[in-house]
């Protein structure tokens, strides 16, 4: 047949080859509202993923990589339609996000009834992975038990008396439960849990009750802090010196201009997903090499988690041979382990979680960082962590 001929079947059949030969990823991810700055640097990752993946061209096997982004707006019927959209219309291979955890809650159905694998990055409950999670959800991201574990390990003494504060919603409320089951490993004891709403500003009323809880214990006092987005309660709870009542505030890693705060609490002991000084590895010097050279600062927490997607997606089609047949990209990532900017991680088989490294710190100030430096005490291996397997299926 000639080219001219070749062309007009083309032509005739409806497709052409280019629209066969690329490889659709849709990114869902809380564009707008509180977790806007995650999803920014959760954005940036993802595409630094790719990149590095692929060596700069943005190919697999000469297939392009095409990423279809989408604005779930912290809305979980948002996202499951545009979960819905980008698998039925954009006709999407596989797909990453959301940055919500009460987002991706409300997506995860939706991967299971069109049978297309979603990677969650980076939202963070436990429920993804446990009693909502099917066949076709892996997560990249750490998980509340991850967080929580670690920093069970970080502030889990003799003699420590702990109360809570967190978000009421699926965040706080799975990052609380399963720091409550980690602790209760460790000496420690946990006194009291506050929830409030995720658009609390006055937090007044809470640190009262909190501070009223812990007077009636001996020992060392803790408020443990689990708090996502915008108005973080740190700097504000603080600010009413809970020292004058011996309480000392403590909490996992954050974003850098959360961890602002953070240079009022030196001293201050927990564990964190990622800080840029921490890791060492290749992937991690090119990531911290290249984010200064573009954008002039290090890499926060979600770009780490972004590129850290990128790369289990191009890692998985590769040795899936292919995006197309999601039963092969399964069977290809179910304890698949790959390079990311905190070592290797693998997808744990039964659950499909992640499991990976986090790093118990201490804050160091300097007069010339503009954050609490969160210096390394020690690394927490995956065999450090004991993470249950919480899905039912």
């Amino acid at each position: 047949m000639s080219l001219k001929s070749a062309v007009l079947v083309t032509a005739l059949l409806g497709w052409s080859a280019p629209a066969f030969a690329e490889i659709r990823i849709a990114h869902i991810y809380d564009r707008t509202g509180a977790l806007e700055a995650y999803a920014a640097q959760s954005q940036v990752g993802l595409m630094m993923g790719l990149e590095y993946a692929t060596g700069g061209t943005m190919e697999i096997d000469g297939q392009p990589l095409v990423v279809i982004e989408k604005d779930s707006q912290l809305r979980p019927d948002l996202g499951r339609a545009l979960l819905a959209e980008a698998f039925g219309d954009d006709d999407a291979h596989i797909a990453v996000g959301p940055t919500s955890s009460g987002v991706a809650l409300a997506m995860l159905p939706v991967a299971e009834e069109f049978e297309r694998v979603l990677i969650v990055e980076p939202a963070v409950a436990d429920s993804i992975t446990g009693s909502d999670w099917n066949r076709y959800i892996f997560r990249t991201g750490r998980n509340s038990s991850q967080d929580a574990i670690s920093n069970a390990v970080a502030l889990g003494r003799e003699n420590v008396m702990i109360a809570t504060l967190a978000q009421d919603y699926a965040f706080g409320r799975d990052g609380v439960a399963a720091f409550r089951e980690a602790l209760a490993d460790t000496p420690a004891q946990l006194v009291h849990e506050e929830y409030v709403p995720t658009d609390t500003t006055d937090f007044t009323a809470a640190a009262e009750r909190i501070f009223n809880a812990l007077a009636q214990h001996d020992g060392e006092k803790r408020l443990f802090v689990i708090w996502a987005g915008g108005n973080n309660p740190i700097g504000r709870i603080q600010a009413m010196d809970p020292s004058r009542h011996g309480i000392e505030i403590a909490t996992g890693g954050n974003i850098l201009p959360a961890m602002g705060a953070y240079r009022d609490l030196p001293g201050m002991e927990g564990a964190t997903y990622y800080y840029y000084e921490i890791p060492q590895n290749p992937v991690n010097d090119w990531l911290v090499e290249q984010h200064f050279e573009r954008y002039g600062t290090p890499p926060d927490f979600f770009t780490a988690g972004g590129m850290t997607a990128g790369l289990a997606v191009v890692e998985a089609i590769r040795n899936a041979g292919g995006a197309d047949d999601s039963e092969a990209l399964i069977e290809a990532m179910a304890g698949m382990e790959w390079e990311t900017p905190k070592g290797t991680m693998q997808f744990r088989a039964q659950d499909h979680q992640a499991m990976q490294e986090m790093y118990h710190f201490r804050i160091r100030v300097e007069d010339d960082v503009a954050w609490g430096i969160p210096e390394l005490v020690r690394v927490l291996g995956i065999d450090d962590m004991d993470i249950p397997v919480r899905n039912q299926r």
